[in-house]
Parts: structure tokens; sequence; C-alpha cells
């Protein structure tokens, strides 16, 4: 090899690996954004008046997923689509473990034009086999009916609806938290994300009930934030 194509391959060799460099940041950043963003969806929720989620329906949960800035779009019937992540409650100890990547495809909240975002909250309640969850294209309605969650501190008190809805479903935009359905949406886990935050070798079903990975600061708070909901 003439020593002009040696400079000419050592040069591609180190553009490739700068563009890969760069792509694992910006997955890595996409990611702890995210895990922020969830944690301020669950603070706002805790900290809100009368129209909050119920406190007590997050503590009868077995999980809880939450995709902020979910984009709803559409012209007359309308979809979404999101990134977020999933935190199963230990029944053992009654703790929060470490957040599972997801995302949300399809849908509809009805007839919209445009385009909006949009908190999603989700609540697992006990009529639902939390491994199900992972299995490839969970159909929220299909494999586990889903309803509007009730809003206020006193609303779960006034209705036993987590026992008829495996999912309860809560949207917030402008502040303000509103229980939705979205029949139809697909969740499915988030490879690419759970891989770059845990790596290769620790599985979905280490993370999810095996509480396996190292966290990092903004999980640690997320956690820390719903563990908060529990003592309170």
């Amino acid at each position: 090899m003439k020593p002009i194509r040696v400079v000419e391959f050592l040069m591609a060799l180190l553009a490739l690996g700068f563009f890969f460099q760069k792509e694992v940041c910006a997955e890595n950043l996409e990611i702890e954004n995210r895990l922020h963003d969830a944690n301020r969806i669950i603070n706002e929720m805790i900290q809100a008046p009368d129209g909050g989620i119920p406190r007590d329906l997050l503590r009868r949960s077995k999980a809880v997923i939450i995709f902020p800035s979910l984009i709803k779009a559409g012209m007359g019937i309308g979809g979404q689509y999101g990134k977020g992540v999933a935190l199963r409650l230990d029944s053992s100890n009654r703790k929060w473990g470490p957040p599972a990547f997801v995302t949300l495809i399809g849908g509809s909240f009805g007839w919209q034009i445009g385009v909006q975002s949009t908190d999603l909250t989700l609540l697992v309640m006990s009529g639902v086999d939390l491994k199900n969850l992972f299995k490839n294209r969970f159909t929220l309605g299909l494999d586990a009916s889903i309803s509007a969650g009730p809003v206020g501190r006193e609303a779960s008190a006034e209705t036993d609806i987590s026992l008829s809805a495996g999912i309860l479903s809560y949207s917030r935009a402008r502040g303000l938290f509103a229980g939705v359905t979205i029949q139809g949406s697909v969740l499915d886990t988030d490879w690419s994300a759970n891989e770059a935050y845990y790596g290769s070798d620790i599985s979905i079903i280490d993370i999810f009930f095996n509480n396996r990975g190292e966290l990092s600061p903004a999980a640690v708070k997320l956690v820390g934030t719903l563990n908060r909901t529990l003592a309170n």
C-alpha cells in the first residue's frame, strides 16, 4: 500500500470513529434528558393540586410508564410516537426499581389536525402480567385493558376502577392532568437505549425484574422521587 493510501485509510478510520462516538454521545444525552423529564413529570404530578393523579393509585400500581413529550400528530384521525421509561414497584420491599426504556407508537387520541407534544403517564395495575410488557408488540387494549384514569386526590376513593382496568392512562398538556384512552397503541422495548445505558450484558429481565444495572444521577433522582410518593 502506498504511503498516501495508508494516510487516507487512517483518516477514514478516524472519521468513522468520530462519527460513531458522536452518535453514542447523542444517544446518551437523549437518555439522560428522558430520565430528567420523567422525573419532572412525576414531581409535577405529586405537587399538583386536586387535579393531579391520585397518589393512592400510584401506590397500588405494579409499574409506572412515563413518556415525556409524546408527539401527537394527525389530519383527521391522529396518532402518536414517543420514547419513555418504565419502572416496577418491588412488592418485596416496596421500592421502585431501575428504569427500563420503552417506546410507544400508533393509536389515536381522537380527531385532530396538526402536531402537539404532551406528557403521558401509564399506571400498570394488578390485572397485568408485567412480563407481557416486554413481549414483541404489546398492544394496549388488546394485550391488556386500558382506560382513562381518574384525577384528583379523592378520585381513587370514589371508585374501584383499578380493579377493572389493567392500565390507567393520563396525559398532561399546558399544566393540566386529564385521563385519556390510547387503545391500539403499541408498547415496545427500546433495545438501543437499554443497551447504550446498561451495556449489552444485562438483559431487560435483569433490569426490570432483578433490579440490575448501575444508575446515573438522573435515574437516581427519578427512583428517589417515586419512592417518596410511597412514604408520604
